[in-house]
């Protein structure tokens, strides 16, 4: 399926993008603002009002979604799209604020906690339908246990044993490297173009969502089904 590979693709480019532009806030993903909050009270700099809203934003939007997936996949089969088609609203809405309001000389004001708030609540759209309709695939957002398996993987290769089948270990490393260079691909397309393009950089994570819900769409009729 390209759909992993797509939402990795766009959580590398706004991660990076958000960090950028926001000083340091990490929308794709939580464990870093704990690091970026801690050196910005230590160090007096700005960005802590972002970073201490984002774990509660994150989790309380990862908790909607599993609530609605629950409470409606059982009636309907379109939820994972209306998902996503969901977090490509949010991205239009924060790139929107992003280019009207940027760029953001101080990161605690209202414009930037806003747009920020906003991008952390579709990344965290993503982290959820991914875990609950893709468990199978590698995660799109955390790259430290991925590249901690394939470490462990291209090990069990060098030293193989009876009991571990070399194909899947094989096939497995494959894939979740595939995983890694995209997220890569996409944290250094969000610098690069941050670095020409300030906030208008944002214009780009709309239209990759927006490539992995059409991507979604036309794909077979294989769709996993997803953990209850």
């Amino acid at each position: 399926m390209i759909v992993p590979f797509l939402l990795s693709l766009t959580a590398g480019y706004v991660d990076t993008a958000g960090f950028l532009a926001l000083q340091g806030l990490f929308t794709a993903h939580v464990t870093g603002n704990f690091v970026t909050l801690g050196a910005s009270l230590a160090l007096g700099t700005s960005g802590g009002v972002a970073k201490l809203l984002a774990l509660p934003v994150f989790c309380a939007v990862v908790m909607a979604v599993r609530l609605f997936s629950s409470a409606l996949t059982p009636r309907w089969r379109f939820v994972f799209e209306a998902m996503l088609g969901l977090k490509v609203l949010l991205l239009i809405l924060g790139a929107a604020l992003a280019i009207q309001l940027g760029p953001f000389q101080n990161v605690d004001s209202c414009q930037a906690v806003i747009t920020g708030m906003v991008l952390v609540a579709a990344m965290a759209i993503q982290n959820a339908v991914h875990r609950v309709y893709l468990g199978s695939a590698p995660p799109s957002t955390l790259m430290t246990g991925t590249t901690t398996q394939i470490m462990i993987d291209l090990a069990d290769m060098i030293y193989a044993r009876d009991n571990m089948p070399a194909g899947q270990i094989r096939s497995r490393a494959a894939m979740m490297s595939k995983n890694v260079i995209v997220f890569a691909v996409g944290c250094a397309a969000a610098a690069l173009l941050y670095a020409h393009y300030n906030v208008w950089c944002f214009v780009v994570p709309p239209l990759l969502a927006g490539l992995s819900l059409l991507a979604r769409l036309t794909e077979p009729m294989r769709k996993e089904a997803p953990k209850i």
